[in-house]
């Protein structure tokens, strides 16, 4: 029962036809809010009992492991919300044609370069590269212009290059930056051609 109302077709608030296009034009993208929602719940039910395992178990080293936490997450606020602010200002600057002209469907392999080129120089932290991801995406950026931006941003460094050259010589830096950055890119080609097949 609960498998039918987190998956139901019932839920998308489009008809069929409409779905078909979306799936047709590599546009889908929709998860009903029942399963986000259910997946929240199971998710922060699942948190809370094991907090309190914890705390029964060893008092000391919840508490200790909660404050450690809590600092984490305050250290990890500034930077996300900075990024977050930022994309939201340029998008709001952008108009969406721009973008979509840029690094949407229709910018084909630029789209993949300019994709590659931000992520390689962006300084933004891993955790919040996806909700930025889901920012592009309400946006009209495609899955594959995504992964290269994500495959770069993780994998390539023009700007910490210096510091990869102190610790492993010029060589080894330049290598392995440039295979990173091909390799995002052919990344990006293949979940394209897989778009189009699924």
């Amino acid at each position: 029962m609960l498998f039918r109302q987190l998956f139901s077709v019932n839920e998308l608030p489009i008809d069929a036809d409409q779905f078909n296009i979306l799936r047709n034009n590599n546009t889908l993208s929709y998860v009903p809010p029942c399963f986000k929602e259910s997946l929240m719940r199971i998710l922060f039910s699942a948190t809370v009992l094991i907090v309190i395992v914890s705390f029964i178990c060893n008092r000391k080293k919840t508490i200790a492991g909660l404050k450690t936490g809590l600092r984490m997450f305050l250290n990890l606020l500034p930077p996300f919300i900075t990024v977050l602010i930022g994309v939201a200002l340029v998008l709001s600057l952008l108009p969406k044609e721009v973008i979509s002209a840029l690094i949407g469907e229709k910018s084909g392999f630029l789209g993949y370069i300019i994709a590659a080129l931000i992520g390689s120089i962006a300084l933004i932290p891993g955790f919040v590269a996806y909700p930025l991801s889901a920012v592009l995406l309400k946006n009209g950026v495609t899955y594959p212009v995504i992964a290269v931006f994500i495959t770069t941003l993780m994998m390539v460094g023009i700007v910490t290059i210096p510091l990869e050259k102190k610790y492993f010589g010029w060589k080894v830096a330049l290598t392995r930056n440039l295979l990173s950055f091909f390799g995002a890119l052919i990344i990006g080609s293949l979940m394209a051609l897989l778009w189009s097949l699924i």
